[in-house]
């Protein structure tokens, strides 16, 4: 019933919600978006009329950016409530466009890498995998931990780190691990890892800029060793 009033005209397969669902946002039309956002109609109309009716009046969103609760209001359907959450989502809206990519500091040498992953590892009893993101500038956009393992071995799987470059857009990836040991020494399970990571990074389009093994108060790095090339 309640679908039936917000989409009275509409077949199921053109539902805004249904429709970002299956196609994802960016493949709905201005009107669609406002209409999910308003989420019904009136008894007078739709959702979807009611989100035509606001974009007629207002073609350019710009100006729509700029209109007063009071001017809102003027539509029926849109009472003070729901005039407020528009007024909220655009406001929100325009500080998202503005809000700049964190950094956590560029990337300098290796060294200055390693002595911070030594800081940040060099405690753990487990082994921990962190991978840090840069982008083209080598500045660090995210730093995360992919895997908590064992004493003896870190066990993971390069989709895993991949997924989160995509998903930020980075441009290059820094491993790191810790050897609970002291003794940061590469086994032949942390070379055939990271080949398998430098393997995947290439097909996408994403350089395995280093990998940097961590004991208590040394670090080794396959880039510097000649591992990496």
């Amino acid at each position: 019933m309640e679908k039936s009033l917000l989409l009275q005209e509409l077949p199921e397969s053109s539902w805004p919600r249904e429709r970002l669902l299956r196609e994802g946002e960016k493949h709905l039309s201005d009107q669609e978006l406002l209409a999910i956002i308003l989420r019904n109609g009136s008894r007078q109309q739709n959702v979807m009329e009611l989100a035509g009716s606001i974009l007629r009046e207002y073609p350019a969103l710009y100006d729509l950016k700029h209109t007063t609760l009071q001017e809102l209001q003027q539509f029926k359907g849109i009472g003070e409530t729901r005039a407020i959450e528009l007024k909220a989502m655009m406001e929100f809206g325009y500080r998202i466009n503005r809000a700049l990519q964190p950094k956590m500091g560029k990337i300098q040498s290796s060294l200055s890498l390693g002595q911070h992953l030594i800081t940040e590892l060099k405690d753990y009893q487990q082994e921990h995998l962190v991978a840090l993101f840069l982008n083209t500038k080598n500045e660090i956009i995210l730093q995360k931990t992919i895997f908590i393992g064992s004493l003896n071995q870190s066990i993971a799987h390069p989709r895993e780190i991949f997924r989160e470059a995509v998903r930020i857009s980075a441009a290059r990836v820094v491993l790191g691990h810790n050897h609970p040991s002291g003794n940061p020494t590469p086994s032949q399970n942390d070379l055939d890892f990271t080949k398998r990571v430098q393997e995947c990074g290439s097909m996408m389009g994403i350089e395995l800029m280093d990998h940097i093994i961590v004991g208590e108060t040394k670090y080794f790095s396959l880039r510097e060793e000649k591992y990496l090339k």
